[in-house]
Protein backbone atom coordinates (compact mmCIF):
# COMPACT_ATOMS: atom_id res chain seq x y z
CA UNK A 1 0.00 0.00 0.00
CA UNK A 2 1.14 3.37 -0.69
CA UNK A 3 0.89 6.42 1.78
CA UNK A 4 1.53 10.02 1.26
CA UNK A 5 1.76 12.61 3.71
CA UNK A 6 2.97 16.29 3.59
CA UNK A 7 6.13 15.58 5.30
CA UNK A 8 9.19 17.52 6.51
CA UNK A 9 12.11 16.10 4.45
CA UNK A 10 14.25 16.27 7.41
CA UNK A 11 12.01 13.42 9.19
CA UNK A 12 11.37 9.70 8.21
CA UNK A 13 7.69 9.13 7.11
CA UNK A 14 6.64 5.82 5.87
CA UNK A 15 5.89 6.23 2.05
CA UNK A 16 3.91 2.41 1.49
CA UNK A 17 4.77 -0.90 2.59
CA UNK A 18 4.05 -4.37 1.41
CA UNK A 19 3.90 -8.03 2.89
CA UNK A 20 7.93 -8.00 2.87
CA UNK A 21 9.04 -4.31 2.88
CA UNK A 22 8.64 -0.80 3.77
CA UNK A 23 8.97 2.19 2.32
CA UNK A 24 10.39 5.02 4.18
CA UNK A 25 10.95 8.23 2.11
CA UNK A 26 10.19 6.44 -0.63
CA UNK A 27 13.73 4.30 0.01
CA UNK A 28 12.60 0.05 0.26
CA UNK A 29 13.72 -1.52 3.42
CA UNK A 30 13.46 -5.54 3.60
CA UNK A 31 13.07 -6.61 7.55
CA UNK A 32 12.60 -5.94 10.55
CA UNK A 33 13.23 -2.83 11.74
CA UNK A 34 13.25 0.36 14.55
CA UNK A 35 11.93 3.43 12.95
CA UNK A 36 11.99 7.36 14.70
CA UNK A 37 12.12 10.84 13.60
CA UNK A 38 15.35 10.34 12.51
CA UNK A 39 16.97 6.92 12.35
CA UNK A 40 16.38 3.87 10.79
CA UNK A 41 17.90 0.74 12.59
CA UNK A 42 17.80 -2.50 10.31
CA UNK A 43 18.45 -5.93 11.61
CA UNK A 44 15.63 -5.40 14.72
CA UNK A 45 14.25 -8.34 16.31
CA UNK A 46 16.30 -10.93 14.05
CA UNK A 47 13.83 -14.08 15.10
CA UNK A 48 10.74 -12.36 13.68
CA UNK A 49 7.49 -12.23 15.90
CA UNK A 50 8.64 -16.24 17.60
CA UNK A 51 12.30 -15.12 18.47
CA UNK A 52 11.50 -11.82 20.50
CA UNK A 53 13.86 -10.90 23.04
CA UNK A 54 14.00 -8.61 25.98
CA UNK A 55 16.69 -7.74 24.16
CA UNK A 56 15.15 -6.44 21.20
CA UNK A 57 12.82 -4.06 23.27
CA UNK A 58 16.25 -2.92 25.17
CA UNK A 59 16.74 -1.64 21.99
CA UNK A 60 13.91 0.22 21.51
CA UNK A 61 14.49 1.66 24.78
CA UNK A 62 17.38 2.71 23.93
CA UNK A 63 15.64 5.28 21.20
CA UNK A 64 14.55 7.79 23.95
CA UNK A 65 11.24 7.77 22.77
CA UNK A 66 8.03 8.25 24.70
CA UNK A 67 6.06 6.21 22.88
CA UNK A 68 7.07 2.72 21.00
CA UNK A 69 4.30 1.28 18.42
CA UNK A 70 4.62 -2.18 17.72
CA UNK A 71 3.47 -3.39 14.62
CA UNK A 72 3.30 -6.95 14.74
CA UNK A 73 3.20 -7.79 10.98
CA UNK A 74 -0.48 -9.05 9.21
CA UNK A 75 -2.20 -9.52 12.32
CA UNK A 76 -2.40 -8.18 15.62
CA UNK A 77 -0.10 -10.51 18.43
CA UNK A 78 0.86 -9.64 21.77
CA UNK A 79 4.29 -10.60 22.75
CA UNK A 80 4.89 -12.31 26.52
CA UNK A 81 4.51 -9.40 29.01
CA UNK A 82 7.94 -10.22 30.53
CA UNK A 83 9.92 -9.03 26.90
CA UNK A 84 8.26 -6.00 27.21
CA UNK A 85 9.66 -4.89 30.50
CA UNK A 86 12.48 -2.77 29.12
CA UNK A 87 9.85 -0.72 27.99
CA UNK A 88 7.63 -0.69 31.27
CA UNK A 89 10.77 -0.15 33.46
CA UNK A 90 11.72 3.39 31.50
CA UNK A 91 8.30 4.28 31.54
CA UNK A 92 7.89 4.17 27.81
CA UNK A 93 4.48 3.81 26.62
CA UNK A 94 3.88 1.55 24.14
CA UNK A 95 0.82 0.22 21.68
CA UNK A 96 0.37 -3.31 19.75
CA UNK A 97 -1.33 -3.28 16.42
CA UNK A 98 -0.80 -4.79 13.22
CA UNK A 99 2.07 -3.74 10.30
CA UNK A 100 -0.22 -1.28 8.64
CA UNK A 101 -1.89 0.47 11.54
CA UNK A 102 1.36 0.67 13.29
CA UNK A 103 3.11 2.53 9.34
CA UNK A 104 -0.22 4.55 9.64
CA UNK A 105 -0.27 5.43 13.75
CA UNK A 106 3.54 6.40 13.42
CA UNK A 107 3.11 8.50 10.50
CA UNK A 108 0.34 10.60 12.37
CA UNK A 109 2.28 11.16 15.36
CA UNK A 110 5.64 11.82 13.47
CA UNK A 111 3.75 14.28 11.61
CA UNK A 112 2.50 15.93 15.19
CA UNK A 113 6.57 16.10 16.32
CA UNK A 114 5.34 13.19 18.42
CA UNK A 115 8.71 10.98 20.44
CA UNK A 116 7.69 8.13 19.29
CA UNK A 117 9.32 5.20 17.44
CA UNK A 118 7.85 2.22 15.21
CA UNK A 119 9.17 -1.44 16.06
CA UNK A 120 8.08 -2.83 13.00
CA UNK A 121 8.09 -6.72 12.37
CA UNK A 122 7.26 -8.65 9.21
CA UNK A 123 5.69 -12.14 9.10
CA UNK A 124 7.83 -14.85 7.66
CA UNK A 125 7.45 -17.32 5.76
CA UNK A 126 6.92 -21.07 6.95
Amino acid sequence: MKLNLDQNASINIVTGYGNDHLMINKVRHDGNLLLTADRIVTGWAPGGFAGLTEQDFAAARELGVEIVLIGTGSRQRFPKPALLLPLMDARIGFEIMDLAAACRTYNILVGEGRSVAAALIFDTAS
